[in-house]
């Protein structure tokens, strides 16, 4: 039936259904109602659907909560959906390898899980849980890559609906995680194996989002251009398990493309060896890199206009980066539930009611200082904001004085 709609009037009934969700509707009710209106719907037009619904102001939240409940209801028709295919090397490929990984690693889970609830006391089994446990872990390295290397480039093409709906599931998903460590170290067997039920849902439920949704609606906006900039910007996050290939060629479909491409958003001064005049003294450009990427700590730089310009490359970061945030609003590089956050601070510098935003957290046993600095012009125009970013966990412990060179 759906093939005498207009894509307007599909639309339109998509999103029907989707707000009927939000409204209280069961999900057996509406997804009858799908059936009977339209078949074989894309994951262009989910992806759409979606995408409309937040540009006309549905929560993100609610967008969120019903994620999984969307696909349940589009399922059948997104099943016949073919998995998008590249050669090993592309960074689709990439994603679907890293998929079939989790799905045998939550299979082998599952099945520790089943011995783990027959035998309670049997350590063990418990500790071999708790082992294959932490070896999901590296799932966060394929979530990394998609909130830094993969969304940005769809948020050019003004597709910000991944952005915006599953950074929130990644979140979901690394708190469902962190309740599961918790839950093994306390020895909750009941709580553990319902909690791990949870997670495994969902993980399943987004890599078939990825798989059916995200990575066919990507493969058909972004250029071959595009995925070679995505690709050679993915080995400073890193991969989970696996190494990806090397039939698809990066440097054959597009030459230097992650250097010229910083260069033009960042509208990059010339980078010949002849000095910069400084305030004091000058620096050549070749200098000055070299000074920032030595420096002890991360430091990033937001424009006047909340793009983010530069980051020091150091290969001791403690949050990724990657080229693809450059020229990236920097709404778009934090989770939407700490937007907000954000957005008070930039409104503060702007405003020029503060000059400094200060955060300090524990992450991997690691003290972590951030810090926010406004930067002005002579004239006082505010020209944008750097973040410094520093371990300060060795610095924490210092105590009297050293006065003599130890070496």
């Amino acid at each position: 039936m759906s093939e005498y709609f207009s894509d307007q009037e599909k639309q339109e009934k998509l999103k029907t259904i989707i707000k009927r969700l939000h409204q209280g509707e069961s999900v057996d009710a509406v997804k009858q109602d799908f059936h009977k209106l339209i078949r074989n719907v894309s994951p262009e037009e989910i992806s759409r659907m979606e995408q409309t619904l937040l540009e006309e102001g549905f929560p993100i939240a609610e967008i969120q909560r019903l994620c999984e409940v969307h696909i349940e209801v589009f399922k059948d028709s997104l099943s016949k959906q073919k998995t998008a295919a590249k050669l090993p090397g592309h960074p689709v490929h990439t994603f679907l390898a890293e998929n079939k990984e989790i799905k045998q690693r939550i299979k082998q889970l599952k099945a520790l899980l089943r011995k783990v609830k027959r035998k309670k006391q049997d350590d063990t089994i418990y500790q071999q849980f708790k082992s294959k446990f932490n070896e999901l872990k590296p799932i966060e390295l394929h979530y990394q890559r998609k909130e830094n290397q993969l969304f940005p480039y769809l948020e050019q093409k003004g597709f910000t609906g991944p952005s915006k709906v599953m950074w929130g599931k990644h979140n979901e998903i690394r708190k469902r995680i962190k309740q599961c460590d918790q839950l093994s170290d306390q020895g909750s067997i009941s709580a553990l194996v319902k909690e791990c039920g949870s997670l495994f849902s969902t993980i399943s439920s987004m890599i078939f989002m990825e798989e059916k949704i995200l990575f066919p609606t990507a493969l058909k906006k972004l250029t071959d251009r595009e995925w070679a900039e995505i690709r050679k910007g993915e080995k400073e996050i890193g991969y989970a398990w696996i190494k990806p290939g090397n039939v698809w060629d990066a440097g054959i479909a597009a030459q230097k493309i992650v250097k010229d491409e910083i260069a033009r958003k960042t509208e990059s001064i010339s980078q010949s060896a002849s000095a910069i005049s400084l305030d004091v003294g000058a620096l050549s450009t070749e200098r000055i890199n070299l000074m920032l990427k030595s420096l002890p700590f991360d430091v990033t730089y937001v424009d006047e206009h909340d793009k983010v310009l530069y980051y020091t490359g150091s290969e001791e970061r403690v949050f990724p980066r990657s080229p693809a945030i450059i020229g990236r609003n920097v709404q778009n590089c934090h989770p939407q539930k700490s937007v907000h956050v954000v957005e008070n601070i930039l409104k503060a510098f702007k405003e020029k009611k503060q000059q400094v935003a200060e955060f300090w957290i524990t992450m991997n046993e690691r003290f972590i200082h951030i810090r926010y600095f406004p930067i002005y012009d002579e004239q006082g125009t505010y020209k944008g904001v750097i973040e410094v970013t520093q371990d300060i966990t060795d610095i924490k412990k210092l105590e009297g004085q050293r006065r003599l060179l130890d070496w």
